[in-house]
């Protein structure tokens, strides 16, 4: 199976969309891999709280003074792996199961060191796994203080998951991009379009068309004038930050797509999402690659709304959704609007700028 597609849902992997059975250009070294988590592991609790998240050992924190953290074994200064003492306890590892640039983020910023350049899951900076202390860190990027963000499991002999050398490490910098969308640009933009399947193969191969649309017979006559309403709109994309963005891909991984005859720099640069009032996705696109402005007339700048009733919705256009590029702001990375719909046409207002 080459090229699939999955919204996570799927029961089983060949639910998904793909190439076809055998159908692919891979080479060996490009197997597909997962790594599994039980879907009863422990609830994230506060390091600070007084319900430990383990019972061996018990931990009974309420001061930040309780918590050092220090990055050691790095070239510069700014890098290292990160380590944390508690209490009068002995110094130890983080686990990289799961770090990421907003746990980086904290660690910079305790540190004033700046802001998470890079988040490392590996023993590039040294350490021992069997010296890890804790594991499943989660922070949303804005504490002040590692003490104020969740764990998973505390103390010696925490269990890591993957490989030896998955240790958490971080490179800071003074300087970064700071990604914004023109809200005001989306609002004004907006607008419907009906277009033909004939029209649209370059972005059915792109998967940017409603789930749907795959789903059509491409044996029954007339299939290729089966009518998709789009709605169309210009995303442009500001720097306002101290240094330039730079696409998570070094540019000799850049995949080059013939069909329509560009690179994809990143995998998925934004995401185009149309909420209920219950906040469920009722629809939904992908822009691939990055650029300063996506015309509202450049494929796949759309969201495929066909099957959708008319009605009042949120939608939201989010940059860099997954934090793969390290930036100085990430709460200014998402349009949200409310969009109003009612078959004939579409208005978005009242955008505003939030975190993805």
């Amino acid at each position: 199976m080459d090229n699939l597609y999955c919204q996570g849902h799927e029961k089983r992997l060949q639910d998904c969309r793909f190439d076809g059975w055998g159908v692919n250009d891979c080479a060996a070294s490009e197997a597909a891999g997962v790594v599994c988590e039980s879907k009863n592991g422990t609830k994230f609790e506060s390091l600070v709280s007084k319900k430990p998240a383990v019972v061996r050992p018990k931990l009974e924190l309420h001061k930040e003074k309780d918590i050092e953290v220090r990055i050691i074994g790095g070239r510069y200064p700014n890098e290292g792996r990160v380590e944390i003492k508690v209490g009068k306890g002995e110094w130890g590892l983080v686990c990289g199961d799961g770090w990421s640039l907003l746990e980086a983020n904290v660690i910079c910023q305790q540190l004033e060191k700046g802001y998470g350049q890079a988040a490392v899951q590996s023993a590039f900076f040294g350490g021992k796994h069997e010296n890890i202390l804790i594991s499943g860190i989660k922070c949303t990027g804005r504490e002040p203080n590692i003490s104020e963000c969740t764990y998973e499991a505390f103390g010696n002999g925490v269990n890591c998951p993957g490989h030896e050398d998955n240790i958490a490490g971080v490179i800071c910098a003074n300087e970064l991009p700071d990604l914004v969308p023109d809200e005001v640009e989306i609002e004004r933009s907006a607008y419907l379009e009906d277009r033909q399947l004939l029209f649209l193969q370059c972005a059915m191969e792109e998967n940017c068309l409603a789930s749907e649309a795959y789903k059509l017979d491409k044996n029954d006559y007339g299939y290729l004038y089966e009518q998709r309403r789009l709605l169309r709109f210009t995303a442009r994309i500001g720097n306002v930050g101290t240094t330039d963005f730079r696409p998570f891909l070094p540019k000799h991984a850049w995949q080059w797509h013939m069909c329509h005859l560009h690179y994809h720099s990143m995998e998925v640069f934004a995401h185009f999402d149309v909420i209920n009032s219950r906040g469920e996705k009722v629809a939904e696109g992908i822009s691939v690659g990055c650029s300063d402005t996506y015309l509202h007339t450049v494929d796949c700048q759309w969201v495929d709304i066909t099957d959708l009733q008319p009605g009042l919705y949120n939608f939201k256009v989010s940059i860099n959704p997954e934090f793969k590029v390290a930036e100085l702001n990430y709460d200014n990375n998402a349009a949200v609007c409310t969009m109003y719909y009612n078959a004939v046409s579409v208005r978005l207002l009242n955008c505003t700028l939030q975190r993805p």
